[in-house]
């Protein structure tokens, strides 16, 4: 390709709205521009990576035994209504109403329109497994939409869904495709984890997130410094052992805390510190209000509590609907005297502690001299917190350590959950009705993309890995006016173009320092430069990565090359 006759804009200053790397380099190199806020048109240069991406994963989807089709991306609301999710997807479907004011939502993902296919075309147990994979273009009304293409309101992803007739069967397709993810990630040269996740508005249970290991992910992984365990830090289990204190219990004391509204706050006016205290926070677990009490250096995971409760929402209730229920607003909760119809859940460290503090359920006032079952009960004690760095790793090995990471795949064991609800049955070989088993296997195409270049870059652009890189070489004439540069850069490209090397050349009629420059922020793996020795045949050859160069004649220039990208 010459770059004379393609469209690849590169920006010499940072976009403003540009807050991590990938989406400043990709705009600033000429790979993405935005239309709206959360949606980009891929230029050329982008377009090459995306397709070396797909072609990575359509290769690893076929070796896994998916066959790829194409689903239609507006999707009839009946659907969605069979699953229940046109009322719990949330705000992020994308609705619309057509002439007939018929409704319909842009797809956010597809196991409505797979599962309603399969129903109608697959009758009987011959036929399965099957599974079934896309790549195509979702929506999602993400309320804030920022780093480019990590977190958009459109974007390309490969969906696969696979179909069984017993849950063995589920079990060996879900590992070959967490085999076929590995395999994918690697390829694009990704540093990743598999890590152990939440089903969320997906349904099902036992699920591994793919996560590339970044700084600026939005999800925190907790694992271990002596083994391979690892989990997005929502479902990572604390299995600490709590010892009960040996203190003499105390008389339970009302006092006055004035203006103190946060655990901090208390602990300092008390005297006491953060472990010495309750936290209490109150939840609506779907219809009901449930009162969650941590001791006061933990945090409520509210994954674990949905869990807990099996619940489809969990959310904090409002300081109004607070107030009502309890008598006090945020910051004065307790689990003493509470109101009937109210149940009290909490944390299992919280049965270890004596004499704490809490809030009295009256503002501005706490409980000192606290004792869980003497002071309070609780309905129910469970693992409701966040894993800490430093608690024991749950497999047993090691410790816990925080590392930050952005999702790129996640796997799950859909079950029955959706087949059920939408009527996807088979007959066995005895002719008996039976409900499919699902797997949903979803990865980010896009956003894979941008991952891929936070983890490659330095000050002056993208170091693309050659496997994913929008051309392997980049051929650049220092002055095409001189006809013996200009003669001998034609002749590298036809060679090159000739022996499938796919080659970018920069015949631009630009300044030296201006095509270096573009070639750096681009990222090409390997430049040939063009310029004063081009007499004698000599071109300058340097890896973008390392930096290393070497001058090299024509004729051993071809060699060299594919030994390097082993073709």
């Amino acid at each position: 390709m010459k770059q004379s006759e393609t469209l690849i804009p590169t920006l010499r200053e940072v976009p403003a709205d540009a807050d991590i790397k990938s989406h400043q380099l990709l705009l600033r190199a000429g790979f993405i521009r935005q239309t709206a806020s959360g949606v980009y048109s891929f230029l050329p240069l982008g377009k090459r990576v995306l397709r070396k991406v797909e072609e990575i994963v359509r290769e690893e989807m076929d070796n896994a035994g998916a066959s790829e089709m194409f689903m239609p991306a507006l999707q009839p609301s009946e659907l969605w209504m069979e699953t229940g999710r046109w009322n719990t997807f949330g705000p992020e479907l994308m609705r619309l109403r057509d002439r007939h004011d018929r409704e319909f939502a842009l797809g956010a993902t597809h196991e409505e329109i797979i599962t309603s296919l399969i129903r109608d075309e697959v009758k009987s147990y011959k036929k399965l497994p099957l599974k079934l994979y896309q790549i195509q273009t979702k929506f999602r009304d993400e309320k804030r939409p920022r780093f480019g293409l990590l977190r958009g309101r459109e974007f390309i992803m490969k969906d696969a869904y696979s179909f069984h007739d017993s849950f063995e069967s589920l079990d060996t397709a879900y590992q070959k495709m967490y085999q076929a993810y590995s395999n994918i990630f690697s390829r694009c040269g990704l540093n990743f984890r598999a890590v152990i996740a939440d089903s969320g508005a997906m349904g099902g249970k036992d699920t591994h997130e793919f996560m590339v290991l970044s700084e600026v992910g939005e999800d925190t992984i907790a694992y271990s410094d002596t083994s391979d365990y690892a989990a997005n830090i929502e479902m990572a289990p604390v299995v600490t052992n709590y010892t009960k204190s040996s203190e003499e219990l105390k008389e339970m004391e009302k006092v006055a805390t004035p203006n103190q509204k946060t655990m901090q706050d208390v602990a300092d006016f008390l005297n006491h510190s953060l472990a010495k205290g309750l936290k209490t926070l109150m939840f609506k677990v779907d219809d009901k209000l449930v009162l969650v009490v941590t001791r006061g250096d933990h945090e409520v995971n509210d994954i674990k509590l949905k869990n807990l409760f099996e619940a489809s929402i969990v959310e904090l209730a409002t300081e109004e609907e607070t107030k009502t229920a309890i008598g006090a607003g945020f910051g004065s909760l307790g689990p003493v005297n509470v109101s009937e119809g109210i149940e009290v859940v909490a944390d299992s460290a919280v049965q270890y502690v004596s004499n704490v503090s809490c809030g009295a359920n009256a503002d501005g006032y706490h409980y000192v001299n606290v004792n869980p079952d003497r002071d309070f009960q609780i309905s129910q004690y469970a693992d409701l917190r966040f894993i800490e760095e430093g608690d024991p790793s749950p497999d047993g090995n090691g410790t816990i350590l925080f590392a930050k990471g952005i999702e790129v795949g996640h796997v799950f064991k859909l079950g029955k959950f959706y087949a059920e609800k939408m009527g996807a049955k088979y007959l066995d070989d005895q002719g008996k009705a039976n409900t499919m088993i699902m797997g949903c296997y979803g990865i980010g195409v896009s956003r894979t993309l941008a991952a891929i270049v936070e983890q490659y870059h330095d000050e002056n652009g993208i170091t693309w890995p050659t496997k994913v890189a929008p051309f392997h070489v980049h051929l650049i004439a220092i002055n095409s006016k001189k006809e013996e540069q200009k003669q001998l850069a034609d002749e590298v490209y036809q060679t090159l173009k000739s022996a499938g090397i796919e080659v970018l050349y920069d015949d631009r009629k630009e300044r030296a320092g201006v095509k270096f420059a573009d070639s750096d922020l681009v990222g090409i793996p390997y430049r040939i430069t063009v310029g004063k020795r081009a007499d004698e045949g000599y071109v300058e050859f340097k890896h973008r990565t390392t930096g290393e160069q070497s001058e090299l004649h024509q004729s051993e220039l071809l060699e060299s090359i594919k030994k390097l990208l082993e073709v």
